[in-house]
């Protein structure tokens, strides 16, 4: 899908992180973009700043954990822009404690509701009405380098079945003979406020499980400060989308962790965790 000029994308988790990121870097290619948030100040300010800029943009609150709340996301973006080319499935959240034993299941619900049915509802929803435009048309799918290697709790449960329910689309796609295609971003750490996700906490999930001993919240944006710049992740999906791509990572440090991984499969080993490096 090399060109993206006038097309239109709609991103969830648009008001600020990845998302903004990737929408930023789809306004200089000339794209329009509808923006899905459930943080609705958030998303009005980053709306009234793209549109300041010149962007031609459209916003929605929308919590996609809701699958009604995600078909409206599709008619208010056909309604405002008649056709979808592109969607990026971001939304994300964290929670979690270790042991996983003691993640609540409060906690297992709002983490799964968000980071892989919110996947899955945009995929219902939207995946048909592309491959009925009959135009070329990309997914990508946020997942997380936890998705690849060991570990995460509850959050690394979430990503890995993002990544596994994004190849299982694309091998469905390419086989069926659709245009659409399909990729699934793996970051590793990226200058985000995903520590502090339980600002938009819903009430319905009330019980939290403990932090991890040590965790904080200063120490953890202090730690995601020196995470990539997100527009640079969204630079990078811009190029996954023209080229193609289905895996795209942000970084090589985390290569040999996958191989290590994937050996260990192969080879039928016991898992362990290597150090971990960063990006």
């Amino acid at each position: 899908m090399d060109n993206l000029d006038d097309k239109i994308a709609v991103v969830t988790g648009a008001a600020c992180g990845i998302g903004r990121g990737m929408v930023e870097a789809f306004v200089a290619a000339g794209m329009r973009v509808v923006l899905a948030d459930i943080e609705e100040a958030a998303l009005a300010a980053t709306t009234a700043d793209l549109r300041e800029a010149g962007a031609d943009v459209h916003a929605v609150v929308t919590d996609v954990s809701i699958p009604g709340e995600v078909g409206a996301l599709a008619e208010s973006a056909l309604r405002a822009y008649g056709a979808v080319h592109v969607l990026c499935n971001n939304a994300g959240v964290f929670a979690g404690s270790k042991p996983s034993w003691e993640s609540t299941l409060d906690d297992w619900a709002w983490v799964l509701g968000v980071n892989l049915m919110g996947v899955v509802h945009g995929i219902r929803t939207f995946l048909p009405l592309m491959i009925d435009q009959g135009e070329q048309a990309h997914i990508v799918n946020t997942a997380s380098i936890a998705g690849l290697i060991a570990g995460g709790s509850v959050y690394g449960a979430s990503k890995t079945a993002v990544v596994a329910l994004s190849e299982t689309v694309q091998f469905e796609l390419v086989d069926g003979g659709y245009k659409p295609r399909v990729s699934v971003l793996c970051p590793g750490l990226v200058d985000t406020g995903i520590y502090v996700s339980e600002r938009n906490r819903p009430a319905r999930y009330p019980q939290a499980g403990q932090r991890p001993s040590g965790w904080s919240v200063d120490a953890a944006r202090q730690a995601f400060k020196h995470g990539l710049d997100p527009r640079g992740v969204g630079d990078l999906v811009v190029e996954a989308i023209r080229e193609e791509r289905f895996y795209v990572l942000t970084g090589t440090g985390y290569l040999e962790h996958i191989r290590h991984r994937a050996e260990q499969i192969a080879n039928q080993e016991n898992p362990t965790m290597p150090p971990m490096v960063a990006n």
